[in-house]
């Protein structure tokens, strides 16, 4: 085999895989620890929403299939990035192993309140440790307990066969792909931030290894860490 046909059957091995979080929900803009509860999208979350279909279709990606939680502000995010794609044809599969971290009891509460509820330090501890739950909640470790056996079961043999996949889910259930996929620790993933409707752009390997990343970022996202 030539130089040229090894070349060739490396690019035909390779897949892209998207990872984007919803655009900014109605709890985002209360600055409320959402999990599992279901809000929509705010205003701006349709516009960022938008903005990362706008993205994609400049990177010329033909999905052939997509994942999604059951939460309806990352099913709505991806319904409006694959209608500015035209591609509103692409499978779709939900699952609530793609869910947010669950917060248990800080669900609802804003960050000053579950403050004076259970205590800055504690509160730090549930947001920003690796393996501590809130009470009733997920840490990022149970988490990703969830997130990679899927991704393993479901997303992992499309990128195998060579295909082109999406993934719009949540702050924390993408960070625990993120740390499987890029082979980070989890005091490493914890420091990644990740704006709303920002996509994340891999080029993956027919093993399913990281092969290259670009990260679509807008000017005024940030993350606040809370679902």
């Amino acid at each position: 085999m030539s130089t040229m046909q090894r070349t060739q059957r490396v690019s035909q091995m390779t897949s892209t895989l998207v990872l984007v979080r919803h655009g900014q929900s109605e709890w985002n803009k209360k600055n409320l620890f959402t999990g599992w509860r279901d809000p929509d999208l705010t205003d701006k979350g349709l516009i960022e929403a938008r903005w990362a279909g706008r993205v994609l279709r400049d990177e010329r990606i033909k999905f052939e299939v997509a994942f999604t939680s059951m939460l309806r502000r990352a099913q709505n995010t991806l319904e409006i990035i694959l209608s500015e794609l035209n591609q509103d044809a692409v499978p779709r599969f939900k699952d609530k192993a793609l869910n947010e971290r669950d917060y248990g009891s800080l669900s609802g509460l804003d960050k000053d309140e579950a403050k004076k509820r259970f205590g800055e330090d504690l509160v730090h501890i549930w947001r920003r440790s690796y393996d501590i739950p809130p009470p009733g909640g997920e840490s990022l470790k149970d988490t990703a307990a969830r997130v990679i056996p899927y991704y393993q079961a479901h997303v992992k043999p499309y990128i195998e066969a060579g295909k082109n996949v999406i993934i719009v889910a949540h702050g924390n259930s993408l960070r625990a792909l993120i740390m499987h996929i890029e082979h980070l620790t989890g005091e490493e993933i914890l420091r990644r931030e990740l704006a709303t409707a920002a996509p994340i752009v891999y080029r993956m390997s027919q093993t399913g290894e990281v092969e290259g990343r670009r990260d679509l970022v807008p000017s005024d996202g940030r993350d606040d860490g809370m679902g």
